[in-house]
């Protein structure tokens, strides 16, 4: 990849589309892993306000403290960054509280990690409201397209995507390049929205790498018949959650009612 020349076509694009827009900056969500730290990067690069927001809810010390650091060395390096907390953990323990209870408790684990990130969602959309500000994404190639690995009006529900087009290696390249800090280059990712230390290839059952590796196969027209052992496995997975999240990737349906049924009589 060529590195420098992606880096200044991404910030390009973001003042070009910033100023048409005719908005003020952007805001995004800090959430101490290299997605955000690369995306937030290239948004200050552009010298237009950019807002970092830290919305810890029940958060792995860790994931804060990486959070932190990255928004300390924007602010370092570059004077348009400004940031903010908002502790959402009470605003999500009211709602828990307020829904109706279950009878299996585990049933709920994922629409509540998911309400994580809807909460975070509408934060985001209120100081970019309150500043005319854009709220930039932060999903890779394989998470937005491959797997559909975010949620759906969550850390989906976004204004642009700036490296929505990069595998994650590409993101990591990009990340060496900016100099953005090794504790969070090294850190195993996550997505933060179950209050542990459970990584993204926990979830997933495969590593980015293999993931990659699957989306390249199957968009080369590749069959589960051409693979044997793990390699078959790892096909299967990223076939499995591509189709099943599809959802997210398509748009929204619409029922479109025939014509000729909506003439008007006079």
């Amino acid at each position: 990849m060529q590195t420098e020349k992606v880096i200044k076509f991404i910030v390009e694009w973001l003042s070009n589309y910033a100023e048409k827009a005719k908005m003020n900056g952007f805001v995004i969500g800090i959430s101490g892993g290299i997605d955000s730290a690369v995306t937030s990067a290239l948004c200050a690069k552009t010298g237009l306000d950019l807002l970092c927001v830290e919305m810890p809810i029940h958060q792995e010390v860790s994931q804060v403290g990486r959070a932190y650091s990255h928004i300390e060395w924007l602010k370092k390096n570059f004077s348009s960054v400004n940031k903010i907390e908002v502790n959402l953990t009470p605003v999500f323990d009211s709602l828990t509280t307020a829904l109706p209870k279950v009878q299996n408790e585990e049933s709920r684990f994922m629409p509540l990690a998911n309400t994580r990130a809807r909460l975070r969602m509408a934060t985001l959309y209120y100081f970019a409201g309150l500043h005319k500000y854009l709220v930039a994404g932060t999903g890779n190639k394989v998470e937005d397209f491959g797997v559909g690995f975010y949620t759906k009006y969550g850390d989906g529900g976004v204004d642009l995507s700036p490296i929505a087009d990069l595998m994650k290696s590409e993101v990591y390249e990009i990340a060496k390049h900016l100099g953005i800090n090794d504790e969070i280059i090294n850190a195993a990712p996550t997505d933060g929205l179950w209050g542990d230390d459970r990584t993204d290839e926990d979830q997933l059952g495969a590593t980015y790498d293999e993931l990659e590796w699957a989306m390249k196969m199957t968009e080369s027209g590749k069959t589960n018949a051409d693979f044997s052992g793990r390699k078959q496995v790892v096909f299967n997975i990223y076939n499995r959650l591509h189709k099943a999240n599809q959802h997210k990737m398509v748009p929204i349906p619409i029922c479109e009612i025939p014509s000729e049924w909506k003439k008007s009589v006079i």
